[in-house]
């Protein structure tokens, strides 16, 4: 008799669908009538991408589309494999296609972590169509995959899967008697199975691994079916590790999503994507430089004192540390999304920046140039400047912009928290300045 050598095939393995019927969520894509449906009844696959977090179904969609078209197919790990090995690969394509006809589609799992020289060595083999090139990724394939390749595939976006997706599965799982559990009889609570799918994240493979532990855990002494409760499952979960990726998409996602709560003036928002990030493993300094930032480019003048909250923020961190020193964070990202909004002193950088680079390195106008010898006296550096304490209110008309920028308004600050008090504030000098400077027009220089 064979031993059944299926038991030490891991659940999620054993659970994979084979046919597109079987295959759960994702609907957007293989729902009647979507682009995979639809690829699958013409027998054609073009080359594709397919761009998703870990357990949403990359690999089995890949598999089934190879099935569904007949083809060879090739699994190629860019993990353990590289150019030499898909020398091999390109030639057993070749002979495949002289013996047979029958295509190769090859699977390319984590297809970003190929560098630049192994994804150009794809390039002509997609090209002349010699096999059809399927690409899982994590990775947003904007900033991993290179443009030639890029170009020549389709890329098609996976998303986590629902909770009644996961829901399904582990279902299924229970009841089938050939792949699955159904023939061992495991009860699963369903408190139990609420508590499972949350810790899944998403994450078909994460929810049947759980599974998996949770039944070894449960059964009883004499090797028996037992009950999956909350507890079982709660142990055999552990601590859910949130996805994350400090140097990719999901970095930038989430940090998008605190500046952008914060810009909108909400501090639940704020503080909850702020919560995942932390609880993500993001470096909380990071974080705390990007509140300074924010301080500035969003609230600026509208309320001084934003700036000096965020600077606080990151000197109470480096005191207290982790998870002391978190507190600061929240403390900082609530002031900021509740303080007055104004990006006044960032569209007056972006302006400045533009001219600069327009007008390059014009003259400092004489009567505002330093004049330490006689000879810069002489030539006239420092003539005609007018001390602005020398007068009363503090106020003189004489222009501080090179001649080609004269007149040249960057600030223009909103009327939104303290910025209203300094708008008011320079409609009133500039009235007045205006007026000075028109009598001063009128009035011989007395130098």
């Amino acid at each position: 008799m064979q031993p059944d050598t299926r038991k030490n095939i891991p659940l999620a393995e054993r659970m994979r669908p084979t046919t597109l019927d079987e295959f759960v969520g994702q609907q957007h894509l293989v729902g009647e009538n979507r682009i995979l449906h639809r690829l699958i009844g013409q027998g054609r696959i073009p080359s594709l991408l397919l761009w998703g977090p870990p357990g949403s179904g990359k690999t089995t969609l890949a598999t089934i589309l190879a099935h569904t078209i007949d083809a060879r197919f090739i699994f190629f790990s860019a993990v353990l494999s590289g150019v030499r090995e898909l020398r091999g690969v390109v030639e057993e394509a070749a002979g495949e296609r002289e013996r047979s006809g029958r295509p190769t589609l090859l699977f390319v799992d984590e297809i970003h972590r190929f560098n630049k020289s192994q994804q150009d060595a794809l390039l002509p083999h997609v090209e002349s169509g010699l096999f059809t090139l399927i690409g899982a990724t994590t990775e947003n394939p904007s900033f991993q995959v290179i443009a030639p390749l890029l170009s020549r595939c389709q890329v098609l976006t996976l998303n986590s899967l629902e909770e009644d997706d996961i829901r399904t599965i582990v279902r299924r799982a229970l009841e089938d008697r050939e792949r699955g559990l159904g023939s061992r009889k495991f009860v699963l609570e369903e408190d139990a199975l609420d508590l499972l799918v949350r810790s899944a994240d998403g994450d078909c493979r994460r929810a049947l691994n759980c599974l998996e532990t949770a039944v070894s855990l449960a059964r009883d002494a004499d090797g028996s079916a037992g009950l999956i409760s909350v507890e079982v499952v709660r142990e055999a979960a552990q601590e859910r590790t949130l996805r994350y990726d400090r140097a990719g998409e999901e970095h930038y996602n989430l940090i998008s999503a605190l500046h952008k709560s914060l810009r909108d003036s909400d501090p639940d928002g704020a503080s909850y994507w702020l919560g995942r990030m932390l609880a993500s493993g993001e470096d909380p300094l990071y974080i705390a430089r990007r509140l300074i930032r924010f301080a500035s480019e969003d609230i600026g003048n509208a309320d001084p004192q934003a700036l000096q909250v965020a600077l606080n923020c990151r000197d109470a961190f480096h005191m207290l540390g982790s998870p002391e020193g978190e507190l600061a964070l929240f403390q900082a990202a609530t002031y900021l999304a509740t303080a007055p909004k104004s990006n006044a002193v960032y569209m007056a950088e972006k302006k400045i920046r533009s001219d600069i680079q327009r007008t390059g390195s014009l003259p400092v106008p004489l009567h505002l140039r330093n004049a330490p010898t006689k000879l810069m006296r002489e030539m006239g550096y420092g003539h005609g400047y007018r001390y602005a304490h020398d007068s009363d209110d503090g106020l003189v008309a004489q222009e501080h912009m090179p001649d080609k920028l004269k007149g040249s308004i960057y600030y223009e600050p909103t009327n939104r928290g303290y910025e209203a008090v300094i708008r008011d504030r320079l409609i009133r000098w500039r009235k007045i300045l205006q007026q000075r400077a028109q009598c001063h027009a009128k009035r011989p220089d007395p130098t």
